[in-house]
C-alpha cells in the first residue's frame, strides 16, 4: 500500500468522527424566538399545503323540464385545479327531448395553486433540516460566520416567495369560486336557456378549506418575515465580531521594579 494513500485515508477517517463529534444536543436555541419561530414555520408549512393539496370537491345542479322529467348536473374538481379539463356530468345525458352537448368548466388555476404547494413543501424540509442544525450544531452555528449568514438570506427569500405565492394563490382562488359557482355553471349550459327548462343549485362547493390555506400563507408571510430580524441578530452584520486587544494596543508602559 502507497504510504501517501494510507495517510489520506487516515485522514478522511479523522474527519469523518471529527464531524460526527461535533453532533451536540441542545435544545437551548428552541426555547428563544429563533428556534420557537423555526417551530411554528413548520407546523403551518404543513398546514399549507395539506389544505391547499389535499382538496376535492364537487357542484352538483339540478336540470328539470316542464314535463317533470328531471337530470343532475355533477362538477368533481380537486387539486392543482386544472377546471378546463373537468367534464360536467349529466345523469341521463338525454333530458328534454335533447341531447347535452358535452361542456367543460372554465379555466386552469394550476400554477398559482401547485406553486403555492411547492413553496410549503419546501419551507416544510427547510424548516427540518435547520432545527436539526440548531439543535445539534448549535456551537458551530454561532461560532461559523457564514452559517447565520445563509440562514438570513435564505429566510428572506422564503417570506419574499410567500407573499408572492400567497397573493397569487388568493387570486387564483377567486377565480375557482366564480368557474365553480353552480349560478354561473347554469350560466354557460345551453339548455338552461330554455324557457321549458328550470335549472336549481342542488349542492355548492365548500371552500372553507381552501380558505384557510390562503390563510396560513399569509401567516407564514408574518412568520418568515419577523424571523428574519431574529436570524439576522445572529449574523455579525448586526454584531460585529470583537478584535482581541493586545497589551501594545492599550497603550499601557509596564511599570518597573526594584527602584
Amino acid at each position: 500500500i502507497n504510504p501517501s494513500s494510507s495517510e489520506h485515508i487516515q485522514e478522511i477517517e479523522c474527519l469523518t468522527q471529527q464531524k460526527m463529534s461535533d453532533f451536540q444536543l441542545n435544545f437551548s436555541l428552541i426555547k428563544e424566538p429563533l428556534g420557537f419561530i423555526k417551530i411554528l414555520e413548520w407546523i403551518f408549512a404543513i398546514f399549507a399545503f395539506a389544505t391547499c393539496g389535499g382538496y376535492s370537491d364537487k357542484s352538483e345542479l339540478s336540470i328539470t323540464c316542464k314535463e317533470g322529467a328531471n337530470s343532475t348536473v355533477s362538477a368533481a374538481f380537486s387539486y392543482p385545479f386544472r377546471l378546463n379539463k373537468v367534464l360536467l356530468k349529466l345523469d341521463p345525458t338525454f333530458v328534454c327531448n335533447q341531447t347535452v352537448a358535452s361542456t367543460y368548466l372554465v379555466g386552469d388555476f394550476s400554477s398559482s395553486a401547485e406553486f403555492f404547494v411547492t413553496l410549503a413543501v419546501l419551507a416544510f424540509l427547510y424548516c427540518i433540516g435547520a432545527l436539526v442544525f440548531y439543535v445539534g450544531y448549535l456551537h458551530l452555528y454561532r461560532e461559523a460566520r457564514r452559517g447565520p449568514k445563509i440562514d438570513f438570506i435564505i429566510t428572506v427569500l422564503f417570506a419574499c416567495l410567500w407573499l408572492i405565492s400567497s397573493s397569487a394563490w388568493a387570486k387564483g382562488l377567486t377565480d375557482v369560486k366564480q368557474s365553480t359557482n353552480p349560478s354561473n355553471i347554469i350560466l354557460s349550459l345551453k339548455i338552461c336557456t330554455n324557457v321549458a327548462v328550470t335549472c336549481t343549485t342542488l349542492y355548492s362547493a365548500s371552500m372553507g378549506k381552501l380558505n384557510v390555506s390562503v390563510m396560513f400563507g399569509f401567516l407564514n408571510v408574518i412568520l418568515w418575515g419577523g424571523n428574519a430580524w431574529f436570524v439576522y441578530k445572529e449574523t455579525n452584520w448586526h454584531t460585529p465580531p470583537q478584535s482581541t486587544s493586545t497589551p501594545h494596543d492599550t497603550g499601557s508602559v509596564p511599570s518597573s521594579g526594584g527602584m
